[in-house]
């Protein structure tokens, strides 16, 4: 080991360093996310009891410096957004010297790392919860503190008895989706239906459910919605964990709809708000729902979904509040409210732009330049329903879960 890589594995949350010190090809992004993680759990680290006798003005430094930081990771990813979450909480943390408001941004921060499979942060994440927040938990939170811990700490020990196979697999699904997020979609299904099959081989769920919830995806926006549905649904099927589970059902429910199946997709969607879920799985669901019945020109169901993500949208991340606005304006135009409709996705246009979600500024874009031709037609849309044996049986399967008890 050098001298460098020795200090550098001395320093508090060292591991998010790792992704500086040993950045992969086309992951610049992932490195600054890397370094965004790193400043953001050092500045929770002063508000931990024994800095309390520090000079505030130590703290405010340090805040106004990591807030910059972070303040332009937040429309880059999710994990941007969660980054400056943390930093915004850390603020209020300090001004109401109440570390306890730091708890549920941390669990949050925690569950995105470790449905990221970055266990070794995930961990480090709730080694800081502990060691910031400590003593003043709530019950029920330490209890759920120990818990997780405890769930990362399993997930690990099973990624290491597996192997290196293990690990090189899970690697290839990350440069599989380096390829998607280049444009290389044909490679990416490639790679991606590899590890799949080599992960089924193995016995490997833990990596046969990522390969395959993101080969739905890479699937999904090559316009094959059919496809992409089976392997969503299989990757529900892996998962251990519910917030996997949910995520890959959230994206059942959306194939399913893009099929012009909107009852199944609303039992999909209504099975992740059913089993509590919080945090974006919840607003995406929620969002989704009010997409359904907007496409059954359901205007009671839709005005009853909009008024629930209208509750959900201040702790939405730009790139979920941008696609409820979309989705928001949509609906209006199916019920011919077409100055509502302009207004809403000016709204996400808006959002869009000042975040970066340069794919999202295009698709609002061209659906509100295509305003004008659907007042002027005033016809209703049409959506062929895609059908086939695979799709029935992800229906009838679905059908089945949701009328099992909680």
């Amino acid at each position: 080991m050098s001298i460098a890589r020795a200090e550098l594995q001395s320093l508090p949350h060292a591991v998010f360093l790792h992704r500086i010190a040993d950045p992969l090809p086309g992951r610049a992004r992932d490195s600054r996310l890397g370094q965004g993680a790193f400043l953001a759990l050092r500045l929770i680290d002063l508000l931990a009891p024994e800095h309390e006798s520090a000079h505030p003005d130590a703290f405010e430094y340090q805040w106004a410096a990591t807030d910059r930081f972070c303040r332009d990771l937040r429309g880059v990813s999710t994990e941007g957004a969660h980054l400056q979450g943390l930093v915004t909480t850390a603020g209020a943390a300090h001004r109401h010297r109440d570390v306890r408001l730091l708890t549920p941004a941390l669990f949050a921060y925690a569950h995105f790392l470790e449905d990221s499979l970055h266990l070794e942060e995930a961990l480090d994440v709730l080694d800081t919860v502990r060691g910031v927040v400590g003593g003043r938990l709530a019950d029920a939170d330490a209890v759920a503190l120990s818990l997780r811990t405890g769930r990362v700490n399993r997930k690990r020990h099973r990624a290491h008895a597996n192997g290196d196979r293990h690990s090189e697999m899970l690697s290839q699904i990350g440069r599989a989706m380096t390829l998607f997020g280049r444009g290389n979609l044909p490679e990416a299904e490639r790679r991606l239906a590899q590890v799949a099959a080599d992960a089924r081989q193995e016995r490997d769920r833990a990596a046969e459910a990522p390969a395959e919830h993101n080969l739905a995806a890479v699937l999904q926006h090559r316009g094959s919605p059919d496809a992409a549905l089976v392997h969503a649904w299989r990757a529900f099927e892996l998962y251990d964990e519910e917030r996997g589970q949910l995520r890959a059902l959230n994206d059942v429910g959306i194939m399913l709809l893009a099929l012009g199946d909107a009852t199944g997709a609303e039992r999909a969607l209504s099975e992740v708000i059913r089993r509590g879920t919080m945090g974006d799985n919840a607003a995406n669901a929620t969002i989704e729902l009010m997409h359904c019945a907007s496409f059954r020109r359901d205007r009671v169901g839709f005005e009853r979904y909009r008024s629930r993500c209208e509750e959900l949208r201040t702790d939405m991340p730009p790139n979920i509040l941008a696609d409820y606005h979309l989705k928001a304006g949509i609906g209006e135009a199916r019920f011919g409210r077409f100055g509502r409709a302009d207004a809403s996705l000016g709204r996400a246009l808006k959002i869009a732009e000042d975040a970066g979600l340069h794919a999202m500024v295009f698709k609002v874009e061209r659906i509100r330049h295509g305003l004008d031709a659907c007042e002027a037609a005033a016809t209703a849309e049409t959506h062929p329903v895609i059908d086939s044996d695979a799709v029935r049986e992800v229906s009838e399967s679905l059908a089945q879960l949701v009328a099992q008890p909680v």
